[in-house]
């Protein structure tokens, strides 16, 4: 169901708060825009941040590889 929303001077628009909760969008979240060629606009939430990822490839006992060593 389409959900109308304003645009300030600045702007800036609020997303309703069905699609905030439906999306799980939080304050400080960041979005990424693309428009698309037949003119639609494609909203992603950015859920996690690189720092985030940090260790997630790590294992226990793995040793680990200098950047110079790894293959181009």
């Amino acid at each position: 169901m389409p959900t109308a929303a304003t645009l300030t001077s600045k702007g800036q628009t609020t997303i309703p708060k069905e699609i905030r909760d439906s999306l799980g969008i939080k304050p400080g979240d960041r979005m990424t825009f693309t428009l698309m060629p037949d003119a639609t606009v494609l909203m992603r939430v950015k859920t996690k941040r690189a720092a985030d990822l940090a260790g997630l490839l790590h294992k226990k006992g793995r040793k680990t590889v200098p950047v110079e060593q790894m293959a181009p």
